[in-house]
């Protein structure tokens, strides 16, 4: 029984092999997911994947509010001083770097889409790999509409303290939007 609770432990994310220390308490009478329970207890997973689920949560909030055009809900997932280590130009810390950014891409994209494909997390990390599309129907980088259709891939890393997103690293194929568009 000691061996299967181990082995149903470590099959959690980013669990490889608790402590040698996180001995279970067995008990005949509660089974193998008590077991799990008090080893998660003992080597915090629970905590960890209690982070790692809240963390997805912010992320999964981020992009609602910009799939959804509610872009003042941004507050509410970024840190204040949040950084971005990939900024758009002019772009400032915070929630309203984000807003004002993606408000500037919903001008030029008013159909603007943000696909999530793939999903990695730490402890305090998620990085993902996502597709943009949307229809140029508005002013980008002083170019005017062309009414054309865009898809095109990026990814990124964002770290979470408390519940917020505190740092972001990313690149999405702006030359193959561009190219998309003519515009190169």
């Amino acid at each position: 029984m000691k061996n299967a609770a181990a082995d149903a432990l470590a099959a959690l994310p980013g669990v490889s092999r608790p402590p040698q220390a996180a001995t279970p308490i067995v008990d005949g009478r509660k089974g193998l997911l008590h077991i799990v329970d008090v080893y998660a207890q003992r080597c915090n997973v629970k905590e960890r994947v209690m982070s790692r689920s809240s963390n997805a949560a912010v992320l999964e909030g981020f992009g609602s509010a910009v799939n959804t055009d509610h872009l003042g809900e941004l507050e509410e997932y970024v840190a204040p001083d949040s950084v971005d280590h990939d900024p758009a130009p002019g772009q400032v810390p915070g929630p309203e770097g984000y807003e004002e950014m993606f408000a500037t891409m919903r001008r030029a994209f008013p159909d603007l889409h943000i696909e999530v494909e793939h999903v990695m997390a730490t402890d305090d990390e998620i990085a993902f790999a996502y597709t943009i599309t949307g229809t140029h129907l508005g002013e980008l980088m002083g170019h005017s509409p062309t009414g054309k259709t865009v898809s095109y891939r990026g990814m990124q890393i964002s770290r979470f303290a408390d519940g917020k997103m505190v740092e972001r690293w990313g690149s999405s194929d702006e030359l193959g939007m561009l190219r998309q568009l003519g515009l190169t």
